[in-house]
């Protein structure tokens, strides 16, 4: 899910001591009064604007490189599964290689001046990879051009898990406590316009006028996002590099794994994503797949389904507040994660295009509850100081278990389950229809571990664990 949440009121985390012995360090910024404003304050407006630009990037890029690889550069072969799940995989290695390093060095440093750098590498990047319209096609085996694709996509993706714990980190700074939430479903509600517009837009460009517009639209969204955090007035102590000059990386890097593994909260927060990544990973491999050969759709159709479900993330990121503000945020992620794996299950039987579009209308809604309650819960837990290794810890766990899935998706569909068919209860079974019956079933299998494993913790063992972690926290700042 690429990934980065709605609520015209905060939406109140379950009232544990754990939460609120480990909530972030106050936020009394001059943007704090300023409620009124629908997108929070200046700062943040810029922030979500900008995003909303370059997520819309990435995702014309993403449908494009997946359809060009599976429908173009592998058409009829059997590897095209595999190739596709390739390129997720060449995705998803830097969260595992440098997020843990990148963390420590990321709660060192100026976090907008990190959002800038990284984002201005990635459009020299993005346009780097012109080389393969313009001059791979004719001169490349189909080989050399996916390996040139696999490289551009781990330099782009190693450059985000710089970019991502430095833009957490700067929300945090920009929008007061009471208003994360919120702010999160703006972020989310931008995803899901970009996944509305980008599929199509993708498709359409790939097969009307040719890769290079997809790759010259991405160059540009960094560079619109690059130019909207230079504009941002971060509050003065956000613009403070900390100083570490006698403090090692491995040193902190270990202060931020106690942190990590002696929060309640976080770990199991991370169990259950990852839970919920096991599917996803299966779904995002094969779905390209499913469109046209268990729903008899044309491929140029492909990006219409992700729209559907972008309309149903919109709708859902400005619902989620009221259900957060209702259940709790560790309510509405169980029962987000719960509707996911039902509906998951329900799509894998579709053989039709229409009923299919439905279904993923209505299972974007859940999804964005989801994405509206997790990050806040995340902020809530963890010290300023400490945000950039929470989430570059939390990042690769995640990334791993959709990477492990994509990559075995696409090897059972291409080999062990390439000629499998089966009947049960006078239904008929494939390959990719069976793999996402068991993806469904694993998000279900986090929806019911997160009922079991948020609910609040015992007065005595939250305070053992906030006295251990708060320690911790201030061995980092001596």
């Amino acid at each position: 899910m690429t990934a980065l949440t709605p609520s015209p009121s905060a939406a109140p985390v379950e009232n544990t001591p754990e939460v609120s012995a480990f909530t972030s360090a106050s936020k009394s910024t001059p943007t704090a009064r300023r409620h009124g404003n629908p997108l929070i304050n200046r700062g943040y407006a810029l922030l979500v604007s900008g995003q909303a630009v370059s997520i819309l990037g990435d995702i014309v890029f993403t449908t494009t490189v997946a359809v060009w690889v599976g429908v173009i550069l592998a058409h009829g072969q059997a590897w095209a599964a595999l190739a596709v799940s390739g390129a997720l995989v060449a995705a998803a290695v830097p969260s595992l290689l440098l997020a843990p390093l990148a963390g420590v060095f990321v709660d060192r440093w100026d976090k907008r001046r990190t959002m800038i750098v990284m984002d201005a590498i990635r459009a020299v990047a993005i346009l780097a990879l012109l080389a393969v319209p313009f001059f791979g096609a004719q001169h490349w085996s189909p080989l050399i051009q996916l390996l040139v694709v696999y490289g551009v996509v781990f330099f782009v993706n190693s450059c985000q898990q710089f970019f991502q714990p430095a833009m957490l980190a700067l929300i945090n700074d920009l929008v007061p406590e009471e208003l994360q939430p919120r702010a999160m479903g703006l972020a989310q509600a931008s995803v899901s316009l970009a996944v509305i517009v980008g599929p199509p837009l993708a498709t359409l460009a790939l097969f009307a006028v040719g890769m290079q517009w997809a790759l010259l639209f991405n160059a540009l969204s960094f560079v619109v996002s690059c130019a909207t955090v230079l504009a941002i007035r971060a509050p003065r102590h956000a613009t403070r590099a900390t100083s570490t000059a006698k403090r090692s990386v491995a040193r902190e890097f270990g202060a931020g794994l106690r942190f990590y593994f002696g929060n309640r909260t976080l770990r199991t927060l991370t169990i259950v994503i990852v839970i919920a990544m096991l599917g996803a990973g299966a779904f995002q491999a094969l779905d390209i797949f499913f469109v046209t050969q268990n729903l008899h759709t044309a491929p140029a159709y492909y990006g219409l389904l992700e729209t559907a479900q972008g309309l149903g993330m919109l709708i859902g990121a400005i619902a989620a507040g009221v259900f957060a503000a209702r259940l709790g945020l560790t309510r509405t992620i169980w029962l987000s994660l719960v509707l996911v794996g039902a509906l998951a299950l329900v799509y894998a039987r579709l053989t039709s295009f229409l009923p299919a579009a439905i279904l993923l209308f209505v299972l974007g809604i859940p999804l964005a509850g989801i994405s509206v309650a997790c990050e806040p819960l995340v902020l809530r837990v963890t010290p300023r100081e400490l945000l950039g290794r929470v989430n570059a810890l939390l990042t690769p766990m995640t990334t791993l278990a959709g990477m492990l899935a994509a990559a075995v998706a696409g090897y059972l569909d291409s080999a062990v389950l390439r000629s499998f068919h089966a009947a049960l209860l006078g239904q008929h079974f494939g390959p990719i229809d069976t793999i996402f019956v068991a993806a469904g079933f694993v998000a279900l299998l986090g929806g019911l571990y997160a009922l079991v494993g948020l609910r609040g913790t015992p007065p005595s063992a939250a305070n053992d664990e906030a006295s251990a972690s708060v320690s911790v926290s201030e061995q980092v700042l001596a």
